[in-house]
């Protein structure tokens, strides 16, 4: 009993201190592991026992025989699943062809690269040398986010490191399941005839099972057959029934049946999509707490001292200097990526709960099998996993000051509100370069902004899983265009250090446009319009005008004239270089106004008879 609280107290502590130091949770769950199992057992401990013993040892332990293997299995299973939710066809489409390589011609690259060095380095055989190649292919999501958060990067590159950890880690846990078919099903006699079959029951029943399932799972719901409060308990069992179910008819093809069914269930009309998202996700954060720290506790030190030597040094860079680059720059060949920003996506790569997991597994039941080397697997991969986490957690930052790919200045503009109006203005100014996101909480709001080919993201302002997008890296400035004046001030509040560093902008209260002397400097477009304003111009004209200027004098006129007439409200300054500069409320503050300048405007067209006479 005090085990079990024990890691998942310690488990929540670790994500605390990582949410706190901006850290990847997994570089505080294996230190935690690692302490309180080998190192607390040949180091703490009076009677040589671990703080937390993973198996049942006939005196202490929490799984009796191969239950810490199940319970890995299907813990993998909803984390791989959650993963599987999250990828969009929409936005993987926008990605280009180097997303495609990267998993496809990079996984190949890693495979064969690092299974090589394994043999050669390590003296290893080589389905034991291609098993731990397999292994390491997978970078994953949820260490790369942390990361990459807080690091302020073109769009472009943090999409590309985001969408490979999410893709890549089926790929890489089928890789590791075929080499351990490989091994397993035929002992040392290579590859057989009888493991190319059980290939094939792999993915035949993994893709059948998993697209099945979600299919049935997406009727069920959306006829409204599982009541709400089941809703995420009954999703819940039905991934663990596919998982087992599709073991049962193939062996080892239950990771590749959740991760169907997750992407197909991600990609289909789902009525409570994102009930399901935030139930899995808390689940996930749960299940790689405990997983991470059991794994670690389960390493013995005698383990540890295989990599006591410098081989696990030689391997660890060439996997770092050689392999990764090698995989990246093949795979980003002939795009428009930079060198710095093909040198950048080369240095991140830390590996995760897949890797760990299943190395985990197969390598405890290789090494039961009697197959020489198996136990090389997890310290091994255990190594790589805490080696690149480390590494990329303590030096992303710095590398990519060093190499030019740090944003130093944050371009971006972040929308809340996917109104009408809001969707106009977005379009206008990705059609002049900037990168524009809009957030909302109205589902059909955000569809239709993606039908405008527009970035839009779906949630709700309240919460802080905002901060985990890493599409918003290179946010630096904020506009609150929503109808409800609470959330445009609390999104002020909240997310203008983090999004607008170069200005947070929200429309004005109908109580702020009575008062002349409460004009707030955050105020936007002007003292005299709001979000019905907007609202009701949109909708008599909706299109975005502009006017070159001549001057501050004709600028202050034109200002005037906008300021009178209800069916024209400023928007920008559009400067010689073409750059966008938000007009505030305080409009007449714009300190320099040349010739070739233009005024960027919502409504009609200006009368040019009127504006002649102004010149």
């Amino acid at each position: 009993m005090i085990e079990l609280a024990g890691i998942i107290i310690l488990g929540i502590l670790a994500q605390w201190v990582a949410w706190k130091f901006k850290i990847p949770a997994i570089l505080p769950l294996i230190i935690i592991g690692l302490l309180v199992g080998p190192v607390a057992a040949e180091y703490i401990s009076d009677d040589g026992s671990k703080w937390i013993e993973p198996i049942w040892n006939g005196r202490q332990g929490l799984f009796p025989g191969d239950g810490l293997y199940y319970f890995v299995s299907l813990a993998i299973s909803i984390i791989l699943f959650e993963g599987g939710l999250t990828l969009k066809r929409s936005e993987i489409k926008t990605l280009g062809p180097v997303i495609t390589k990267l998993i496809t011609l990079g996984s190949a690259v890693t495979f064969f690269g690092a299974g090589i060095l394994a043999y050669f380095i390590f003296d290893l055989s080589w389905e034991i040398s291609f098993l731990f190649s397999g292994l390491i292919i997978v970078t994953g999501p949820t260490v790369i986010t942390p990361i990459l958060r807080n690091i302020p990067l073109k769009k472009d590159v943090s999409a590309v490191l985001k969408w490979e950890g999410i893709l890549i880690d089926p790929i890489g846990a089928l890789v590791a399941v075929l080499v351990f078919e490989f091994i397993s099903v035929e002992g040392d006699s290579g590859f057989t005839k009888t493991a190319l079959v059980e290939f094939g029951k792999i993915i035949l029943f993994g893709t059948t099972f998993g697209f099945t399932f979600a299919h049935a799972l997406a009727f069920v719901i959306n006829k409204k057959l599982i009541p709400h409060y089941l809703l995420n308990v009954v999703s819940l069992s039905t991934v663990l029934l596919v998982f087992v179910e599709s073991e049962i008819f193939a062996h080892e093809s239950g990771l590749l049946a959740v991760v169907v069914m997750g992407m197909v269930l991600g990609n289909s009309k789902l009525n409570n999509i994102k009930e399901l998202l935030y139930f899995k996700e808390s689940l996930s954060v749960l299940l790689i707490s405990i997983l991470f720290i059991l794994l670690a506790a389960n390493i013995n030190i005698e383990d540890l001292m295989l990599l006591y030597t410098w081989k696990t040094a030689a391997i660890f860079l060439a996997v770092i200097l050689f392999v990764r680059p090698l995989a990246v720059f093949l795979s980003t060949a002939g795009s428009k990526l930079k060198f710095n920003e093909k040198l950048f996506i080369s240095w991140v790569g830390p590996r995760g709960i897949v890797a760990a997991g299943i190395a985990s597994l197969f390598g405890s039941k290789l090494i039961k099998q009697g197959v020489t080397g198996a136990e090389y697997i997890t310290p091994l991969v255990f190594m790589i996993v805490l080696g690149t986490v480390l590494l990329n957690a303590t030096t992303a930052r710095l590398f990519a000051k060093l190499i030019g790919v740090f944003l130093k200045k944050s371009e971006g503009i972040l929308i809340i509100g996917a109104s009408k109006t809001s969707r106009l203005i977005g379009h206008y100014l990705v059609s002049n370069g900037r990168h524009v996101v809009l957030i909302d909480s109205n589902d059909r709001n955000v569809e239709k902004a993606k039908e405008m080919d527009l970035e839009a993201i779906t949630t709700n302002i309240f919460s802080d899983t905002i901060f985990d997008n890493i599409e918003l890296n290179d946010m630096g400035y904020l506009m609150a265009l929503t109808g409800n004046s609470d959330i445009n001030k609390y999104a002020i509040n909240k997310f203008g250090k983090q999004f607008g560093e170069n200005g947070s902008f929200r429309l004005v209260t109908i109580q702020e446009m009575l008062d002349d002397h409460n004009n707030p400097r955050e105020g936007l477009f002007s003292h005299t319009d709001d979000y019905n304003a907007l609202m009701e111009l949109t909708g008599k004209y909706p299109s975005i005008q502009e006017i070159e200027l001549q001057d501050k004098e004709h600028y202050i006129k034109l200002i005037e004239i906008t300021n009178k007439d209800k069916d024209m409200i400023p928007l920008f300054i559009k400067d010689l270089e073409g750059e966008l500069h938000i007009i505030s409320s305080y409009n007449l503050e714009i300190e320099t106004i040349k010739k070739g300048f233009q005024l960027v405007y919502l409504g009609k067209p200006f009368d040019m008879e009127q504006v002649q006479k102004l010149t």
